[in-house]
């Protein structure tokens, strides 16, 4: 059975589709499983870091309007086992045009569109906020991947974050697989108080792997590519490979 993996995070800046990217590509590099990452973002900062322009694809958006299939605009990446389905300028009121304006159901559209896809696991990169985009992605998912920097806005958002999860699992199967902290220095002064604010608002979640700021991420975008291919041995690529071990685990 596919395994969705909703990737959330109330602000922007958190490392959220360096998240899904790089363990995604993990999966499918080092785990040879078959994996589909979701750009449901209307920056398309996935699409574009995979390689693609947002330009020149099609997104979900005219698969939610009923106006194309899923199989039609998922794209094969340059890594094996790794497939897209990139996003454009579109997504952003997708909601509010056409066949989804009037559709008092239409949270549940995502979800149908992604139960007959066959893979290992497919991983949904959300808007940085909580919107229909991301509610559809939380009622598709089975999990919530939260990701979070030790900055005081990033944690305060995670409360408001963890109603609107727990609001959503009262209807659907869904469960906060954890808290994945990044740009990540591991002295300090604050990390203590920032992790207690996780531990209470998310009990028993945050993940024990982190991500440490790293350059390589940024240079790696540049090349349409994760870092594994591009700074092999750099902090962010060791980094990467513990949290993918940390969440196989967990899955």
């Amino acid at each position: 059975m596919t395994k969705i993996i909703s990737i959330t995070s109330f602000k922007g800046g958190t490392a959220k589709t360096s998240t899904c990217l790089h363990v995604g590509s993990a999966l499918a590099l080092f785990h040879k499983k078959r994996v589909l990452v979701i750009d449901l973002d209307a920056q398309a900062n996935l699409t574009t870091g995979l390689g693609f322009d947002p330009d020149e694809q099609d997104s979900l958006a005219p698969v939610l309007q009923g106006e194309k299939q899923v199989q039609d605009i998922i794209l094969h990446t340059s890594i094996k086992n790794l497939d897209l389905i990139p996003a454009d300028a579109w997504l952003e009121r997708v909601e509010v045009t056409g066949n989804l304006a009037g559709d008092r159901y239409s949270h549940e559209k995502l979800k149908h569109v992604l139960k007959h896809l066959d893979y290992d696991y497919i991983f949904i990169d959300t808007p940085p906020s909580i919107c229909w985009l991301t509610e559809s992605s939380l009622i598709a998912a089975n999990h919530s991947l939260i990701c979070a920097t030790p900055e005081f806005y990033s944690v305060k958002g995670l409360q408001r974050l963890a109603i609107f999860i727990e609001n959503i699992s009262k209807r659907h199967t869904l469960s906060v697989m954890g808290v994945t902290l990044s740009f990540w220095y591991p002295r300090g002064k604050t990390n203590k108080s920032f992790q207690e604010i996780i531990e209470t608002t998310f009990p028993g979640k945050l993940l024990k792997s982190k991500i440490r700021r790293d350059i390589a991420v940024s240079e790696a975008t540049i090349y349409g590519k994760p870092v594994f291919a591009t700074a092999p041995k750099s902090r962010a690529s060791d980094d990467y490979k513990l949290l993918t071990k940390e969440l196989l685990k967990l899955l």
